[in-house]
């Protein structure tokens, strides 16, 4: 059952060749198993999984319609909330907190009859690009488990790599998404900012932030797509218009377009990494695409201009946490500064700590306007080059990653761990759909993954691409042989 898609296994489920408890045990048995190997949960939600269970298998023998994910299980990343479950961020700062409501996403993924298995590891407040940084245990690629599975979403890719489940959420600030599903050879999606509803979502950088769906095919991609992104009146940010019909648009011939490729901004790219990202090139010219070049050499600038402005939306958005109105409180502190003071010393991780003091800074009084005003400046200009070069073409194709995963321990320098965002910030910067999808592996079995990007609001067209480009390689129907 675990090699069913989730478009299969809900099929199974309706014609009633196997019950929604069924699929929860067998998902838990499947966990209880090999779970301990991947370390993708940090919470599983057993209580909450069987009620849904038994609600589906009682619809069913009713007669009653039934959602578009019934009977699916699915992960959530831990910085999402689901009422009445523990929310930590992966932080010992929130490992007594409670969501008091469910975020939009989660809500509307159980009104279609999806089963929250449970809530999955993550670089703390989704600050990283390892998973290392959570502040519980390391979580571990299913291809590989002596490497990372990416971050800082790598629970829920893991989670969904190794088959625990066919879908998860995660969550994109700079690549969260993407980067990690490259890593661990499944599709990652980022969704148009403002498409998927960030209510529910615990801020990073609130104007780069963006809930996220991971599968191990388009299809049921597009499929949690169709389900997600809806308005929302409680996100101020979100787009007031209904999704397309994503699921119609893959069932359409593939007709190709124009690709655009920004070859002077990748032109550092060497070895296998350019190795297949060429081969993927290929791919696409058979599928009848004409590659375009096209000039995005300020992308260039986009790691600065990010790590300015995603750390200054940080330091705002953790000031909440203090030990008073969030998070725990440190029993050393005897006065009001010192609550202050230790909590946040205690409850804070050294990369959350190192973010919060560069966001601090940049946004200082004497500095506001050398850092943080260039910054939005250069971005202004990000997004313009983008709307130029999609004049010339549909679609814009770049590798996801300059390397596929690498060894646990092995990145010690920040700057270095940042660099591993250079191909996927952009897209957050300016808000545009754009999707990992497999493409391939390197000669020690690792996946590698190819990135498509498509102006704002089109993201069933970068969906209609990436399924072709799924159909005419197949690399998303192969698991990883210790999981298989």
């Amino acid at each position: 059952m675990y090699k069913c898609s989730a478009h299969q296994l809900r099929e199974r489920f309706v014609k009633g060749d196997v019950s929604a408890k069924e699929i929860v045990h067998k998902t838990y048995d499947r966990i209880e198993q090999k779970g301990d190997e991947v370390g993708a949960f940090l919470a599983l939600l057993k209580e909450r999984a069987h009620k849904q269970a038994d609600k589906l298998d009682r619809m069913r023998q009713e007669g009653k319609p039934l959602g578009k994910l019934a009977g699916v299980p699915i992960a959530i990343k831990d910085n999402i909330h689901v009422e009445g479950e523990l929310t930590t961020c992966a932080s010992k700062f929130l490992k007594n907190y409670r969501a008091p409501f469910s975020a939009t996403a989660i809500k509307l993924l159980e009104q279609e009859g999806a089963i929250i298995i449970g809530k999955t590891n993550l670089d703390e407040f989704a600050m990283g690009s390892s998973t290392e940084y959570s502040a519980f245990h390391q979580t571990k690629n299913p291809w590989d488990l002596t490497c990372t599975p990416g971050g800082s979403s790598g629970g829920s890719a893991a989670a969904v790599a190794a088959r625990f489940v066919p879908l998860a959420l995660g969550s994109e600030t700079g690549g969260s998404v993407r980067q990690p599903a490259s890593l661990c050879g499944i599709v990652g999606f980022k969704p148009t900012y403002g498409r998927v509803s960030r209510f529910g979502l615990v801020a990073f950088g609130s104007s780069l932030d963006q809930i996220s769906p991971f599968g191990t095919s388009v299809n049921d991609v597009a499929l949690t797509m169709g389900i997600i992104a809806h308005p929302c009146e409680n996100d101020s940010t979100s787009i007031p218009k209904a999704p397309d019909d994503y699921l119609a648009l893959l069932k359409a011939p593939f007709k190709g377009c124009k690709i655009g490729v920004p070859w002077n901004f990748i032109a550092d790219l060497g070895g296998e990494a350019k190795e297949n990202f060429l081969a993927s090139i290929e791919t696409l010219k058979s599928l009848d695409c004409k590659i375009v070049d096209v000039d995005l050499e300020i992308l260039k600038t986009s790691i600065a201009v990010y790590y300015v402005l995603a750390t200054a939306e940080a330091s705002t958005n953790l000031a909440r946490f203090d030990g008073i109105r969030y998070g725990v409180r440190s029993s050393k502190a005897k006065t009001l500064d010192e609550v202050y003071d230790f909590s946040k010393q205690e409850g804070f991780g050294p990369e959350v700590k190192n973010r919060i003091l560069l966001g601090t800074y940049v946004l200082s009084a004497g500095y506001q306007d050398a850092y943080y005003r260039q910054a939005q400046k250069v971005r202004t200009l990000i997004i313009r080059r983008f709307t130029e070069a999609f004049k010339h073409c549909s679609a814009i194709a770049m590798p996801v990653s300059p390397f596929p995963a690498f060894p646990l321990g092995s990145i010690h320098d920040p700057l270095q761990m940042y660099l591993q965002d250079i191909y996927t910030i952009a897209a957050n910067l300016a808000g545009l759909p754009a999707i990992s999808v497999p493409s391939g592996f390197n000669k020690d079995g690792k996946p590698w993954g190819l990135q498509l990007l498509g102006p704002q609001l089109h993201d069933g067209d970068v969906l209609k691409i990436a399924h072709a480009f799924e159909e005419a390689t197949q690399f998303t129907h192969q698991l990883p042989p210790l999981f298989g």
